[in-house]
């Protein structure tokens, strides 16, 4: 796997609480051979002080969009050429509201807007105001424009409020650049190619009910964006979903049924990697009614059921295209590890991540998860409760180890 020395990051310091984390991610960074500039704004230097930046970063600070010191080099310019990757944090709701609308008033957003580069944006907000319309839809335009965001996580903030719109932690964050450079190094190694299954599936009684799951396919979603990340070219079929689907990095394939997932999949073999984490619909009804079903209370009615195909098996048992990695995921509400087990083997998977949906606050429909991923020697990797984004980037990597024969994680 590729280091991150030599590698050349430029972080501009918002006007936040949190930007004393700043620090601390300088900390871990250098540590690992990788050369930082800054931009410390002008509300930033409320909270960090540019002796303390030059003392971490052994570089000069740029603060100024207007600098006799080094005009020639039109900094703005230079230091966006300079970096390999630009970070902001903490991102305010301010700042964010600035670059949807594309300004360019200092020498932070001069040197973004000038960018040739990927940008990643750390926001960090009272929940109240990460929720606000307004932000929210300046979320969505940044995204748009490509921008990339780490967090925000929920959790104890400053102002003693709790809720969404803690910044990710400088470990964390940390954890994303390992994953973003890699990405560029496995490149070198081989193009692979993954298909993740997400979401629910719907099997129709007639024109206006079905029968389905409370799947919301976040996880699913995360797990295709974690790999791509990765540099694994990546489909992704998707279930109806109320999750906002949408990355012109992965190519989405939209499907209602259960049949039609297994042709999706089927079209897209053969591929390296295939990640099961889509909640298929056991049974669909035998018949399904051209109208509406009506009430009769003097009637019973009896709804025919029979099984739909077996997409994880089919992948697992496939011996003309099985891809070299297959991985299932098991949602249990009970025994969860036993049960996982067993559909491990009778699958024939490769990995299988077994989480408990029995729990309300993670799981299905939440933005939070904790699993455990099982390999085919029973060897158990717990991940404790986290974001689905930090779920997915581990069982990622642990899956790229596996396309590397290597299986350190489980070590």
């Amino acid at each position: 796997m590729m280091e991150l020395k030599n590698k050349k990051i430029l972080i501009i310091v918002g006007g936040g609480i949190s930007a004393y984390k700043s620090l601390d991610l300088i900390r871990l960074l250098i540590k690992n051979n990788v050369e930082i500039k800054t931009i410390l704004t002008k509300s930033g230097k409320e909270f960090v002080t540019p002796l303390s930046l030059t003392s971490l970063t052994k570089n000069k600070i740029f603060e100024d969009i207007f600098d006799n010191n080094s005009e020639a080099e039109i900094d703005h310019i230079a230091l966006s050429r300079w970096a390999d990757l630009i970070i902001v944090l903490p991102t305010t709701a301010n700042f964010m509201s600035k670059l949807s609308l594309g300004k360019a008033e200092d020498l932070a957003t001069t040197v973004i807007l000038a960018s040739n580069k990927e940008v990643l944006l750390v926001p960090a907000m009272n929940v109240r105001m990460w929720l606000h319309k307004a932000t929210q839809k300046n979320l969505q335009t940044l995204m748009d424009y490509g921008y990339q965001f780490i967090g925000p996580e929920k959790g104890e903030m400053a102002c003693g409020e709790f809720g969404e719109g803690k910044m990710s932690s400088p470990r964390q964050i940390f954890t994303y650049l390992k994953n973003y450079f890699d990405k560029k190094d496995y490149v070198k190694y081989k193009k692979f190619k993954a298909l993740v299954t997400s979401g629910p599936t719907r099997e129709y009684l007639d024109p206006v009910r079905y029968i389905s799951n409370e799947s919301s396919g976040k996880q699913g979603y995360e797990v295709a964006l974690a790999l791509n990340r990765l540099g694994i070219k990546t489909t992704l079929i998707t279930g109806p979903t109320i999750q906002n689907v949408n990355s012109k990095e992965l190519n989405i394939k939209r499907i209602t049924t259960a049949n039609e997932m297994m042709n999706e999949v089927q079209k897209t073999l053969p591929v390296d990697v295939a990640v099961c984490a889509a909640a298929v619909s056991d049974f669909k009804p035998k018949h399904k009614s051209k109208n509406k079903i009506k009430k009769n209370v003097n009637d019973s009615k009896v709804i025919q059921l029979e099984e739909n195909s077996d997409i994880l098996s089919y992948l697992g048992k496939n011996n003309k295209n099985r891809p070299k990695v297959v991985v299932g995921f098991s949602a249990e509400t009970e025994n969860v590890i036993k049960n996982s087990k067993i559909k491990l083997k009778e699958k024939y998977c490769d990995l299988i991540v077994a989480n408990d949906v029995s729990e309300k606050n993670q799981g299905f429909n939440s933005d939070y998860n904790k699993v455990s991923i099982i390999d085919k020697k029973g060897r158990v990797k717990s991940i404790f409760k986290n974001k689905k984004s930090f779920i997915a980037n581990k069982v990622a990597k642990i899956i790229l180890d596996k396309l590397l024969v290597n299986d350190k994680n489980f070590n």
